[in-house]
């Protein structure tokens, strides 16, 4: 009779690593459930999915970059109700990324938008989507330096593996000119066959702000808004509403 450690380096020279790992486990739950041989066979497939699966979404938080973890169940609607639970739910089937639209929340400093970009991010993660974060400042250094190598179309063709581009606080600081041509250079690529999550304090009609160039933030512009879903923020900023609250 073979042994369950013999076994178990069957099931893991057949990269069935799940299944080999908990291979005393499954027997005994099979045991005490009397399952039948077609059921116990079920559970070990099933078994090996849900711990892939596990760890796919692991290995894709990870590869995001996202600063922080923050779930869209933490995300307080009763402070900040200029965005409804329903309005942020219905892009949770994702057909927005099925659909190569863009998400886009606009408002001042403090009132949320990091936290919604990032906790709907983390739900398509889980639905199997790639995504990946980046505040609009590191992102422009990234363009930068590839640019600088000679390796820019190599980074933005890195970029578009992801389903969805989060780009967080974009117009907090103006750009140089290489900056701004190397943004255009992404966001035109990205139009119509990846997603972008983008998260700005300045409303569409300042971009020139800046941009400097309007030439430029047109052109952006007009490949942001085209089949996009856009939401406006406004209130307090959750972070000075915490540090009054301590403050009292």
């Amino acid at each position: 009779m073979p042994s369950i450690d013999q076994i178990a380096r069957q099931y893991r020279s057949l990269c069935l690593t799940a299944i080999a790992e908990h291979l005393p486990t499954l027997l005994g739950q099979a045991e005490t459930h009397e399952s039948s041989y077609l059921q116990f066979a079920e559970s070990l497939v099933e078994h090996e999915q849900r711990q892939r699966n596990a760890k796919r979404i692991e290995q894709n938080r990870k590869r995001a970059g996202f600063p922080l973890l923050k779930s869209l169940e933490e995300f307080d609607y009763r402070f900040q109700t200029t965005i409804s639970k329903r309005e942020v739910n219905s892009l949770l089937d994702f057909g927005f990324i099925d659909n190569r639209d863009n998400v886009v929340f606009i408002g001042p400093p403090g009132v949320g938008k990091t936290h919604l970009a990032i906790g709907i991010g983390l739900k398509a993660i889980d639905a199997g989507y790639k995504v990946s974060f980046n505040t609009a400042l590191g992102l422009m250094e990234v363009l930068e330096l590839a640019e600088l190598k000679g390796e820019l179309k190599k980074k933005i063709n890195q970029l578009l593996k992801f389903d969805v581009l989060i780009i967080d606080e974009l117009g907090y600081l103006p750009m140089n000119k290489q900056g701004m041509h190397n943004l255009f250079q992404l966001i035109n690529a990205l139009y119509e066959y990846r997603s972008v999550i983008l998260t700005t304090n300045k409303e569409f009609t300042n971009w020139g702000e800046f941009f400097i160039d309007d030439n430029v933030a047109v052109p952006i512009v007009d490949r942001i808004i085209h089949h996009s879903h856009i939401f406006m923020l406004g209130g307090e900023s959750y972070r000075l509403k915490s540090k009054l609250n301590q403050a009292s």
